[in-house]
């Protein structure tokens, strides 16, 4: 099976699975969000073999049992707790794998990078002053979370500095989307219900692995995935 071909079906199934939440068809699209992730995860399960392939599709393992174990969270406060846990992790894993990619360039935009931080940093602490007073609770596993993601997005930062295009781009706009669509959940959950929550959220969180499933193959790939 080839990797692109497997990426196509993937849009297919997410067009299809975020044009079910805007008909308002959730109940249906319920039963087919666990089946999103594992398209990616046979994408690079039948690509070539390449360094830190481990990694990717344990990140894509974490994310889907985040995936499964949301699907619940109407059901108690754990079914939460345990779906951050894993999303936890995968960006853990993600960290991990951005650092350990190589970088055939040197780094560049030193001064670039720095705003960069400052801009992550910035919406760390602004994003945390914001939801703090709501948190109750989660305070603790939310602030750590947040920090994990901001982490996340900086070694992404780092590594566009570095990485040959288009890789660098699509790993970036994937890691900047995987915070966009965090935020968009915690604002909702707990600060105001945020207009079509569902849809901007999935629709973010597809795109988000989207993009570093594609750009993380095109650093390894011989040819350019169609």
């Amino acid at each position: 099976m080839k990797p692109g071909k497997i990426l196509i079906f993937f849009l297919a199934t997410s067009i299809l699975y975020l044009g079910l939440i805007l008909v308002d068809a959730s109940s249906v699209a319920w039963y087919l969000k666990p089946l999103l992730l594992p398209a990616l995860f046979l994408a690079v399960f039948f690509s070539e073999t390449f360094r830190n392939r481990a990694l990717l599709l344990a990140a894509l393992v974490f994310s889907w049992i985040g995936d499964v174990v949301l699907m619940f969270a109407d059901r108690g406060q754990w079914f939460f707790i345990g779906g951050l846990l894993a999303f936890l992790i995968a960006h853990v894993v993600y960290m991990v794998l951005f650092t350990r990619e190589k970088r055939p360039y040197p780094t560049l935009y030193r001064n670039a990078i720095r705003w960069g931080f400052t801009a992550i940093l910035l919406y760390l602490v602004g994003m945390l002053n914001m939801l703090m007073p709501y948190l109750g609770p989660l305070q603790v596993p939310v602030v750590v979370y947040a920090f994990t993601i901001s982490v996340m997005l900086a070694t992404a930062f780092i590594g566009f500095s570095a990485w040959p295009t288009p890789a660098k781009y699509q790993i970036l706009i994937g890691a900047i989307l995987f915070v966009l669509s965090d935020s968009i959940l915690a604002f909702d959950k707990f600060y105001e219900p945020v207009w079509m929550a569902s849809f901007f959220i999935m629709f973010t969180y597809l795109g988000a692995q989207y993009f570093i499933v594609r750009g993380v193959l095109a650093l390894h790939l011989k040819r350019n995935i169609p």
